[in-house]
């Protein structure tokens, strides 16, 4: 291999470290029978979330991993590897491909990296079916809400009850 082969493999596994030090959520995919019309919505999809989609030689991702102290990742690189990197959503990437796979069996999600941690196959899929950040947002202001609103509507009711 030549010197500047050598120097362009460290170049990539050096930009994929970083991605993998600074994403929220990795989520790593085989998308070998995939249409390319069916990868170009996976992208679109997955842009539009702020989702950043590679497509990887294994040797690159897994000397990547390696470097960012994700030890154990070197089993779901195997095959066609795709790499979806999400630096703000943590559910984003997982919600969209498992929700993609359903419709494209050919789809399927190898594993991943969850706030730093290295994750599974089921931990990707578990996480996909939470609500995303906007949904939890809102949840989490519905039961912030509610003691002012349950105070409002005694105070309501007291002054009724006063009024009759």
């Amino acid at each position: 291999m030549s010197e500047a082969a050598i120097a362009k493999k460290q170049e990539l596994v050096a930009i994929a470290t970083g991605k993998l030090q600074e994403s929220a959520s990795v989520v790593v995919v085989d998308y070998l029978g995939l249409t390319v019309a069916e990868v170009t919505e996976l992208r679109k999809q997955l842009r539009e979330a702020g989702v950043e989609m590679q497509v990887l030689k294994n040797s690159v991702i897994s000397r990547a991993a390696i470097a960012a102290g994700l030890e154990g990742m070197d089993a779901i690189f195997k095959g066609p590897t795709a790499v979806a990197f999400s630096s703000e959503d943590v559910v984003a990437p997982a919600k969209i491909i498992a929700e993609f796979a359903k419709t494209a069996a050919k789809l399927e999600i190898k594993g991943g990296v969850i706030e730093g941690k290295v994750s599974t196959k089921e931990e990707i899929e578990a996480l996909a079916k939470l609500p995303n950040r906007e949904g939890m947002l809102s949840m989490l202001l519905s039961v912030l809400q509610a003691p002012m609103r349950n105070f409002a509507l005694a105070v309501k009711a007291v002054s009724e009850k006063d009024a009759a």
